[in-house]
């Protein structure tokens, strides 16, 4: 940052500003927390000394409220991967089952989205195919904000659905699956090399929302990168050449993660959870009916509440995951 052309280069010192800003806050809370424990501890023993009881259940409180403010240091210190801190795409798609899938699509949409809020992140709507009745068949929403996807990462994979189906006339219990695919969105830091003849450009009419130019113009793009048959594409801008640079964007993060899971050697298994969106796959379930539980299947932490989780509630889940790294 002394560096005289430190701040020609906007992007990378807007990088490297972050970067100062979230070590900072990791080691001031650290020492924070240190003083913050002797304290406690000459106010217990002058406590102890009086016997005085108020006194005492304050500090346990403290030292509780303390705890916390330690976990949450602790599991910053698990988001040291060289792409935790970068914002993420979440690709969402709904399972065999029609509307009821569809539906159950759009409620993992909204939760994901209800969390991004609670963090004060910044969310977009990237691409989006509507179901014929109800929910969606497919959706990319983009999530900005401090270690995005770190925190993220790991609810890729297939989500269970187990309740009274609002759909059916009988009100019989259904079971829906859809995926989530968590990548991180690359900076500029990271060399992603594309070869032109290596693209297909499709455009197409955009079938979502939106103003008049939207939906009577070619302006969504699909790009598909024909050796490694990854399909990105983009709806959501006004025009064609907005459409194309996301997608480009996108592509680039796709080619990434894909190389990053090579190298991890789980590439393999995947693209096979990947391969059927249905039992025996489900990293969570969340049961509403007959009796009300969300699961998760690799770390067997459990909440009661579904109501809440599906509100966006999701840090004890998310905790947890990154815990089993």
């Amino acid at each position: 940052m002394l560096d005289a052309n430190f701040w020609q280069d906007k992007k990378n010192s807007t990088r490297i500003i972050k970067e100062k800003k979230l070590f900072e806050e990791l080691i001031n809370s650290y020492k924070y927390s240190i003083k913050r424990l002797q304290d406690l501890e000459d106010l217990h023993l002058l406590a102890a000394e009086e016997n005085n009881e108020t006194i005492q259940k304050e500090i346990l409180q403290d030292i509780k409220n303390l705890n916390l403010l330690v976990k949450k240091n602790e599991i910053k210190c698990f988001l040291s991967n060289e792409t935790d801190s970068l914002d993420c795409y979440i690709e969402i798609h709904a399972g065999a089952g029609g509307t009821e899938s569809q539906d159950w699509a759009d409620m993992l949409r909204r939760m994901y989205l209800k969390w991004s809020e609670s963090k004060n992140f910044k969310s977009n709507l990237i691409s989006e195919h509507k179901g014929e009745e109800a929910g969606i068949k497919s959706s990319i929403i983009k999530i900005e904000g401090d270690y995005v996807f770190g925190w993220l990462k790991k609810e890729s994979g297939i989500h269970r659905l187990v309740r009274i189906s609002p759909f059916d006339s009988g009100a019989r219990r259904h079971t829906s699956f859809a995926s989530i695919w968590v990548y991180p969105v690359v900076n500029d830091n990271i060399n992603i090399e594309i070869v032109e003849k290596d693209l297909r450009v499709d455009t197409y009419r955009s079938s979502g929302a939106g103003g008049q130019h939207v939906n009577t113009t070619d302006s969504a793009v699909r790009i598909t990168h024909l050796p490694s048959k990854i399909v990105v594409q983009c709806q959501n801008e006004r025009s064609q050449h907005k459409n194309k640079e996301t997608c480009m964007n996108m592509l680039k993060a796709r080619l990434y993660d894909h190389e990053i899971k090579k190298k991890e050697e789980i590439d393999q298994d995947k693209e096979s959870s990947k391969s059927e969106i249905g039992w025996g796959h489900q990293i969570r379930s969340y049961v509403l009916q007959p009796y009300r539980l969300v699961k998760d299947n690799r770390t067997n932490f459990e909440s009661t509440s579904p109501d809440k989780v599906l509100n966006g509630e999701l840090d004890e889940f998310l905790e947890n995951s990154l815990y089993k790294i």
